[in-house]
């Protein structure tokens, strides 16, 4: 289904709720929301599913659809949890303005890193801490955004996920604004400090200060605790166990969604409906088969 309004322009939010919104009504399915499942368990040939609240539903066949953005990823960091300020992920970032005049660090190299630290750093003293030095790549070429030369020159789709045993941390895109603020010290980037203790930050200098905040920009993994009891749907640190995804432990389960599940866009909207007609074309071929 295309996604309407100017191509070179982002979707806002309401944008892309009244795509999908639209999308689905389109459909010829049973969607029923509010309907958590809890567990999908092995039945004879097929699925048992459990649903939150009671309630259960049979399947021979079971697409988990769920995404790669469920679970806000806390790293391991010294001092974490007996930090004394204020500690939040980037999923929970709303505004600035909380932070107005606080001291405050921005952990993370990405996207949402850097431009959260910079969106702060216009109220507050913020310091952006990373392992390595910021990447950038610019968001237009040739009049273009980058998105559409990954499009035109097939980089999107190729299949490099059966590949990529360790795929590279992507860039942050930029139009020069962010680039601009690191380089001016609005935000300051600084490597990782080496501990938290109390309500202070230690650098890895040796020099320590106070500090108010700490947001955590580090990314998400998938959440997927319903498929714990499928022996071998997932690996130890509970992310999707697949081959392109098709469950190899399970043939009547399929993945659509997991980042890098054949390609760049695999967990995008615009890549994702690839791989959806990929796992639904093997699940009806098996369910015809059986």
């Amino acid at each position: 289904m295309p996604f309407g309004g100017d191509p070179d322009r982002y979707p806002h939010r309401d944008e892309v709720v009244t795509y999908l919104t639209a999308y689905a009504a389109r459909l010829q399915a049973d969607i029923r929301t509010g309907r958590r499942v809890i567990a999908v368990r092995p039945d004879g040939g097929g699925f048992a599913v459990d649903l939150e609240g009671g309630g259960q539903l049979s399947a021979r066949a079971v697409a988990a659809a769920s995404g790669s953005f469920g679970r806000p990823h806390r790293p391991d960091l010294s001092g974490l949890e007996s930090f004394a300020g204020q500690v939040l992920h980037a999923a929970d970032h709303r505004s600035p303005i909380p932070f107005v005049g606080q001291r405050v660090v921005v952990v993370g190299a990405g996207n949402s890193a850097v431009q959260i630290a910079a969106e702060l750093a216009r109220e507050s003293r913020t310091s952006l801490a990373t392992r390595a030095p910021v990447k950038f790549a610019r968001q237009h070429l040739l009049g273009k955004d980058l998105h559409f030369w990954l499009t035109r020159t097939g980089l999107d789709t190729a299949p490099l996920g059966r590949v990529l045993k360790s795929p590279p941390a992507p860039p942050v895109l930029d139009d020069g604004r962010y680039r601009a603020a690191l380089t001016a010290g609005t935000p300051d980037r600084r490597p990782m400090f080496t501990r938290l203790a109390d309500d202070r930050v230690t650098w890895a200098d040796g020099t320590t200060e106070r500090l108010d905040a700490l947001i955590l920009a580090t990314g998400y993994r998938p959440h997927l605790p319903y498929l714990a009891g499928l022996d071998g749907a997932l690996d130890p640190a509970g992310h999707p166990h697949h081959r392109g995804g098709a469950s190899p432990a399970h043939p009547g389960l399929a993945f659509v969604g997991p980042e890098w599940q054949r390609s760049l866009s695999s967990n995008t909207l615009r890549g994702v409906g690839r791989d959806a007609a990929r796992a639904a074309r093997r699940l009806a071929a098996r369910l015809a088969r059986s």
